[in-house]
């Protein structure tokens, strides 16, 4: 028997933890001492990753009772323009070296995907350690990061506002409720029940503070959330529901002015800092972030808010998938005058012709019709990239969770 017909797929469970664990490791190099320099316990490294097997659907290649090839999905919802999408956020990829190029992977993110189908999870998230590798298989960058450093003279001059900020245990339900908020009105937002939060602490220090900004009636409006080491504010999130709040809390951060040099951070935005500050002479960088790929096209499109511009639209699209069949051929996408979609297959002759990457990137509006047909990712005559541009809502994605 060769070493491939040895190989079985099948799920990983809790029992598999160790294993699981030392997979992950492996191909991230992460070791135990890496994790202990940063504050980690030994019971905690062992324990980190038992969430994952406990409530992932987690897919792996064993070589007898070895595992060596892992894959997992994480039920999380995602906010798409208004609606509330199931979403498969894919983590844990990984297989050893000696098994390389044997189309393991492969074949787990086809049964992976294939799964997501049947949960209805028709679009799937992963933060990408190589974009090349997942491009690949489907996925397209869709949210940036952008990192900032704002020096000390740099700091806004404080703001007039009516409320006021409170530190508080970043456990507090006061920061829950306001990201609650915000992220129902964030295209593309991680929704974060208590499974996504506890991935969104996962990795951090014990030293993280909350400063929550309040209005005069104590409701929650913003916060922040930052550590102070070596002279220096780091910023792992700032989310505000109003203009004021985030007045508020940068003159916060401003109130630091003796105890730092400078203000280090990120931001999901679409707005850059350095307009916003009267020093706007600040070193920012913009980075692709997350990738996304829709798993099923149909169940994506009938769930898709399209612009309701009062007018029918029949399109048909040739549609590329480089591991999925059933995203694979001629459709037929129609769109009714309230932005209602339906996507089925049609003999017709293609007006358009695209692959499932190009369509993620294009539906979550982190890159427009007209500036895709003009790169040769979407291939359409002008009037239809038109009729696109106008079905298609304009918002930047923001996307700030990790897992």
């Amino acid at each position: 028997m060769s070493r491939l017909e040895r190989l079985k797929m099948r799920k990983v469970g809790t029992k598999h933890l160790q294993q699981f664990n030392q997979l992950l490791r492996y191909v991230f190099q992460v070791t135990n001492k890496d994790l202990l320099m940063v504050g980690w316990e030994e019971r905690e490294i062992a324990l980190a990753k038992l969430p994952v097997l406990e409530q992932a659907d987690v897919l792996g290649w064993f070589d007898g009772d070895k595992l060596i090839s892992q894959v997992a999905v994480y039920p999380f919802k995602v906010n798409i323009f208004g609606r509330i999408y199931d979403m498969g956020g894919l983590t844990g990829v990984g297989t050893y070296p000696e098994y390389a190029n044997m189309g393991l992977m492969n074949k787990l993110m086809q049964q992976a995907l294939a799964e997501m189908q049947k949960r209805k999870q028709s679009i799937s998230y992963l933060y990408p350690y190589s974009f090349p590798y997942y491009r690949r298989r489907g996925w397209e960058i869709i949210s940036d990061k952008m990192t900032f450093e704002v020096r000390d003279y740099q700091f806004p001059k404080p703001k007039k506002v009516s409320g006021y900020v409170e530190r508080l245990d970043v456990e507090h339900r006061d920061i829950k409720a306001v990201y609650k908020t915000f992220s129902s009105k964030k295209h593309a937002a991680m929704i974060r029940n208590e499974l996504a939060w506890d991935e969104y602490w996962r990795w951090d220090l014990d030293d993280i503070t909350a400063a929550v900004y309040y209005n005069p009636s104590h409701e929650p409006q913003g916060y922040l959330l930052y550590w102070i080491s070596e002279d220096i504010l780091h910023i792992k999130e700032m989310v505000y529901n109003n203009q004021e709040a985030r007045n508020g809390l940068w003159n916060f951060v401003s109130a630091h002015f003796s105890m730092v040099t400078k203000v280090v951070g990120s931001t999901y935005m679409d707005e850059p800092l350095a307009f916003w500050l009267e020093d706007g002479d600040i070193k920012e960088t913009i980075s692709p972030y997350y990738m996304a790929r829709i798993v099923d096209a149909k169940q994506f499109i009938e769930q898709y808010p399209f612009k309701n511009i009062g007018k029918e639209f029949t399109l048909t699209l040739q549609l590329h998938d480089p591991i999925l069949d059933w995203n694979q051929g001629t459709f037929s996408l129609q769109v009714s005058p309230s932005g209602q979609g339906i996507l089925h297959r049609s003999n017709e002759q293609p007006t358009a012709s695209l692959d499932i990457q190009t369509l993620t990137t294009m539906l979550l509006s982190y890159k427009r019709p007209a500036y895709l047909a003009d790169i040769g990712r979407l291939t359409a005559d002008q009037e239809t990239v038109e009729i696109l541009e106008n079905l298609i809502e304009r918002q930047t994605p923001y996307f700030s969770d990790y897992f």
